[in-house]
């Protein structure tokens, strides 16, 4: 296991003796500073009590019976937040609902699994080799890692196996990385698809992700895109798609940077929705500090559109509903950055979100609905 890998290492008393090991956390934290041996006999009562106090928890016993105790863990952490939750100010409900999901987070990444060479060091463990390569680019080794961040690694690593089929490129697949935002949700994929495309042949993608919004202009028949994205990750993941779906040759990466040189009759961008600061590097496709993206992409769209080009912000209005954003404040933003609104789409409001009553955001989710606004130069 790589050191860049690991965050510490924690240290357990297994049998008389003190045993140690690398400490790998998705979310980058620090290692637990106390931890106990567990097996199968740990009740899910007594694992929260040792959560609640902070206590991790190094697994011995049975792997999939692991995994049961975390399910079981995560309904005692539910059901004592729905006891205290209370009915509050949009804002407050959604600055609640992330200190909730934090503190939820931390508690469940206290149940530790040993992984010895990629494989899961207990009875009927897997080999998730392959998963944890992807996710943290080595698998050799042994460490113990949160139960909960190694099946996300598993699951990540089955979508990217797998693929996402996408209604706008006929069906065909984009094959998401871990850490980089899946397209499951197409509703504003479909706008991308739908909406008149300007004259010229060229095209900014700005935060190209796993490259989906780049891959359906291309699919209707713009020339050529150049695509940027800060992320690393994002671009080993947007060159992988292109290839196999045979447009890498008209596309052009940038890793670093909103906007690339030069000028584009269309520069599209779908920035993070919600205005809040990221807890961890994989909510940064949600969450943008001050919603820099957003005003970055702004600021910089007039100068960068060839005469007669047009700028498509595709945006949730979420955040109008959890009170962090207003639609005038975007509206003042598209004006001050010398843009004048010439068309929006809107895509039907998500099913899921209307559906989902037990979501403390059900109240903001339902109403939500996603829109791709056609911007141009006011001179």
């Amino acid at each position: 296991m790589s050191d860049s890998s690991a965050t510490g290492e924690v240290s357990w008393e297994a049998d008389g003796q003190m045993a140690s090991a690398p400490y790998v956390s998705a979310r980058g934290g620090a290692a637990p500073k106390r931890a106990v041996e567990a097996d199968d006999r740990l009740t899910a009562d007594e694992a929260f009590r040792l959560a609640s106090q902070g206590t991790a928890m190094v697994w011995r016993g049975d792997y999939p019976n692991a995994r049961q105790l975390l399910q079981a863990l995560g309904r005692r952490i539910d059901k004592r937040r729905d006891k205290c939750r209370e009915t509050v100010e949009p804002a407050a409900a959604f600055n609640a609902y992330r200190l909730e999901q934090a503190q939820r987070a931390n508690m469940l990444s206290l149940l530790l699994v040993p992984i010895a060479d990629g494989r899961v060091e207990l009875a009927r463990g897997p080999d998730v080799g392959a998963a944890l390569a992807e996710a943290i680019g080595t698998a050799g080794g042994r460490i113990v890692l949160p139960l909960r961040d190694l099946l996300a690694f598993v699951s990540a690593h089955e979508w990217r196996k797998n693929g996402v089929p996408v209604a706008a490129l006929d069906g065909a697949k984009i094959h998401p990385h871990y850490g980089v935002f899946p397209p499951t949700r197409q509703d504003y994929v479909g706008l991308v698809a739908e909406a008149l495309l300007p004259g010229g042949d060229v095209a900014f993608d700005l935060g190209t992700g796993s490259g989906v919004l780049a891959a359906v202009l291309l699919h209707r028949g713009v020339a050529r895109v150049v695509a940027t994205d800060n992320a690393p990750r994002a671009i080993a993941c947007a060159r992988e798609n292109f290839e196999r779906l045979d447009v890498a040759d008209r596309v052009e990466l940038i890793e670093g940077g909103l906007y690339p040189e030069g000028k584009a009759s269309l520069v599209v961008c779908n920035p993070p929705w919600l205005p809040a600061k990221a807890g961890t590097a994989l909510e940064s496709a949600v969450y943008d500090t001050g919603g820099a993206m957003l005003r970055g992409f702004l600021d910089g769209l007039a100068a960068h559109l060839l005469p007669g080009g047009e700028g498509w912000l595709v945006l949730s209005d979420l955040a109008e509903h959890l009170g962090l954003r207003s639609r005038q404040e975007l509206l003042d933003q598209i004006a001050v950055a010398g843009l004048r609104v010439i068309g929006r789409l809107d895509a039907p409001p998500s099913p899921k979100g209307a559906r989902d009553a037990g979501d403390p955001l059900h109240f903001a989710r339902s109403k939500e609905v996603v829109s791709l606004w056609r911007l141009a130069s006011s001179t």
